[in-house]
């Protein structure tokens, strides 16, 4: 291995950014961008009436509704480290984009909205990353408005979450009262400063807690009272070690305002310190080391129409081992083909720029003809496939109706490259060839609405259908011929030509399994 290779690797730091709708992640994202320097203001996301919206909102339809429904990377340095960075959609609808962006990164960390606490997507995403064992940070957020009393918010993590806590830092107030935090493990005192880009100025080194010099910086009251906080949690909860955290048991927490750019840097200056290096990944058949002298990686988002002036086709490439070069000749492990990608680039959300190397851990996009899918491993010629990104079964079906005639290929066209985005699941009924899409969430009906018609000059509505759940299904030819023949009307074919049974009632699907066990249903697309 080369020590350039070897000096690259160990200063990438890629990661997610987890949280429930509105806790501040995107936020929190353009923040970490303003103290990156990769970009000068931050947008707000808010209303469509607003004349800035937030880095990693790219596409209109977020612009307008203020929200992330698609992932966003962006690549930034900062003070040595190169930091590719993931902001994910918090909206349980657009979950699987989440689900299969933190199979692509090395951590993650946790927003938190202070005053209302662990919410239900937090929790789903959490599960995740602990079926990775994916290293957390939290960052709770909003704590200067009113909210939740800090030890409570604390209990909240261990109880609800399952994870043992760590305070990095300690606000001192909340809400109203609210003056700054006490930093543990600097052992200073960062003064709040509302709406301004924080600054040394802003801190106060106090290695003595007892000395008088924070009496005079925050006053007696919080002073005293600061000193029975630090006091109590330095008493009950653990000291920080790299070991647990590292193997996702423990979280360290810090404490801050997104919005008013407070406590960030605090956390990104341990951030880069303490998260992990990119780390090996199993493929089917032996665990990749990113230290390997040979590429390899795999693609875990597609993106169409990034650039609509271009109908630019997007392959997001999670660099796994050895150096990625510009041109170099390398083969899609699924369908054998041997791509030279000429134009990779580097992500700034929807700002590009053409990259002649990158290494592990790094983030790229290949420009796609549509011969790359979601899953697909790049090697140059070992015959492995990273550990898959399924696609699970959807619970919302609906029966596509083309409302121009005259533009049916430009919706079919729509139709496929969108669900190859991930975003839905394309399936064709056996029986007479309508068109369905099946999501997770409905939101996502009107997201494809939305970029069909604007970006295919496609218009369709949608019709319920009264399926609940899609189930794969495998079998010896035969069996497999018989039954699509008796089950005309639940039968349909994924984009993969695979057959799918579409069940009305989970009473009828687990009727259907006990009935036919020859046939094995499955609950993703990969088995």
């Amino acid at each position: 291995m080369s020590q350039e290779l070897t000096t690259e690797i160990n200063r990438r730091r890629t990661f997610g950014i987890i949280s429930h709708p509105d806790a501040g992640k995107t936020t929190l994202t353009e923040k970490l961008l303003l103290f990156g320097g990769a970009i000068v203001t931050a947008g707000a996301v808010k209303s469509k009436k607003a004349s800035r919206y937030a880095t990693s909102d790219f596409m209109e339809i977020e612009k307008q509704r203020g929200i992330s429904v698609a992932t966003s990377v962006m690549g930034f340095d900062y003070k040595g480290y190169k930091i590719n960075l993931l902001d994910t959609p918090g909206h349980e609808d657009f979950c699987e984009d989440t689900y299969r962006t933190l199979t692509a990164v090395d951590s993650a960390i946790m927003v938190i909205d202070s005053s209302k606490g662990v919410e239900a997507q937090t929790y789903k995403l959490l599960e995740v990353c602990k079926m990775r064992n994916t290293p957390i940070m939290t960052f709770m957020n909003k704590v200067d408005r009113e909210g939740h009393d800090p030890i409570y918010l604390l209990d909240e993590i261990e109880d609800k979450l399952g994870m043992t806590v760590c305070p990095m830092s300690w606000p001192i107030g909340m809400g109203k009262s609210f003056q700054g935090v006490y930093s543990i493990y600097e052992k200073s005192l960062i003064l709040f400063k509302a709406h301004g880009k924080q600054s040394e100025g802003n801190v106060v080194r106090i290695s003595d807690l007892n000395s008088t010099e924070l009496d005079n910086a925050i006053g007696e009251d919080a002073a005293k009272q600061l000193r029975h906080d630090i006091e109590l949690v330095t008493g009950v909860y653990p000291e920080f070690t790299l070991e647990e955290y590292l193997y996702g048991i423990v979280t360290p927490v810090f404490f801050g305002s997104a919005l008013n750019n407070f406590g960030v840097r605090e956390m990104l200056d341990f951030f880069i310190v303490h998260a992990p290096a990119p780390q090996p990944r199993d493929t089917d058949n032996r665990k990749v080391d990113p230290s390997e002298a040979k590429f390899s990686g795999f693609i875990f988002k597609i993106h169409a129409n990034m650039d609509p002036k271009h109908r630019d086709r997007i392959a997001f490439l999670r660099i796994c081992s050895g150096e990625f070069v510009r041109g170099e000749k390398l083969v899609n492990v699924r369908t054998k083909k041997i791509i030279r990608p000429s134009n990779p680039t580097a992500f700034m959300a929807s700002s590009k720029e053409i990259i002649d190397n990158a290494y592990p851990g790094d983030i790229i996009g290949i420009h796609d003809t549509g011969n790359l899918k979601i899953g697909d491993t790049l090697t140059m010629g070992e015959s492995i496939m990273f550990k898959g990104i399924p696609s699970f079964s959807p619970e919302i079906f609906k029966r596509v109706v083309n409302l121009d005639p005259l533009k049916t290929k430009q919706l079919h066209k729509g139709l496929e490259q969108l669900c190859e985005e991930g975003v839905a699941q394309l399936f064709t009924r056996h029986s007479n060839g309508d068109k369905i899409v099946g999501t997770v969430g409905a939101l996502q009906f009107e997201v494809i609405q939305f970029r069909l018609q604007h970006e295919y000059g496609a218009a369709c509505r949608f019709d319920p259908l009264p399926f609940i759940k899609a189930c794969w299904i495998t079998a010896p030819s035969e069996i497999i011929q018989k039954y699509v023949t008796t089950r005309t009307r639940e039968i349909a074919l994924d984009g993969e030509e695979r057959f799918v049974f579409l069940a009305e009632t989970q009473w009828s699907l687990e009727r259907e399994i006990k009935e036919q066990p020859q046939i094995k249903f499955h609950f993703t697309s990969e088995w």
